[in-house]
């Protein structure tokens, strides 16, 4: 029994429309991984993590105003360039932040294999490699959000009294406060969960083209003689 070739023709039609619409999200997809995969980057090195408040005082002296980072700590001068000392050349992190560093670490290495990835489409199917992806986000993620849980529990330590004060303490700033790139940080295990939820979508999508009346269609064509 064959099928009749206006719903056949239909069929198609929607395959084909669905497999356009599949691939411009997809396109969409890569390009927000590739972007944020650079964007951890510049988190992982920019000693803006946490940073001094307007004209903190201890002890009616002032304290040097200026940033810090997992690598370095960058201390305001009346040169426009920050003095900045820490091991960023060396990629030694700071002793209080080795932990955070170990996971933004693995997190980057595991957003970028997720990237060098994209290169399996032209050897495996969408759908398994939208599914390697999707998991390598998941750790990245996961080892971000870990990173981000365990930094403010690294803030008692001489790097951060001579900066932010002696009132600085877990989960205490002190004379301090949070700056952009750990609230970049944060943002980025959000985004992580958005990437790694739109593969899984698009990797089960890729395993199901069209909806079951179609597929009974297409089967119908396949077995007609």
């Amino acid at each position: 029994m064959s099928a009749s070739p206006a719903l056949a023709d239909l069929s198609r039609l929607y395959q084909t429309e669905f497999v356009r619409s599949a691939r411009a999200v997809g396109v969409l997809w890569a390009v927000c991984t590739l972007c944020f995969a650079i964007i951890q980057v510049v988190i992982l090195v920019q000693p803006s993590w946490i940073g001094t408040t307007d004209a903190p005082q201890q002890g009616g002296s002032a304290l040097p105003s200026g940033t810090m980072g997992l690598f370095e700590v960058c201390l305001e001068t009346d040169w426009p360039v920050p003095d900045c000392r820490g091991m960023l050349s060396s990629l030694s992190p700071l002793p209080s932040f080795q932990s955070v560093a170990v996971l933004v670490g693995v997190s980057l290495w595991a957003v970028w294999t997720s990237v060098l990835c994209l290169c399996l489409f032209r050897f495996c199917s969408a759908a398994t490699v939208y599914k390697i992806c999707a998991w390598l986000q998941l750790t990245a993620g996961f080892c971000l959000a870990l990173a981000c849980l365990l930094f403010p529990d690294s803030w008692e330590s001489p790097e951060m009294r001579t900066l932010c004060g002696d009132s600085v303490g877990s989960f205490s700033p002190g004379h301090c406060s949070v700056h952009w790139a750990y609230i970049l940080a944060i943002l980025g295990v959000l985004d992580y969960a958005i990437l790694a939820t739109l593969a899984f979508v698009l990797a089960n999508r890729q395993d199901a083209l069209l909806p079951p009346e179609a597929q009974d269609v297409t089967t119908g064509l396949l077995m007609a003689p």
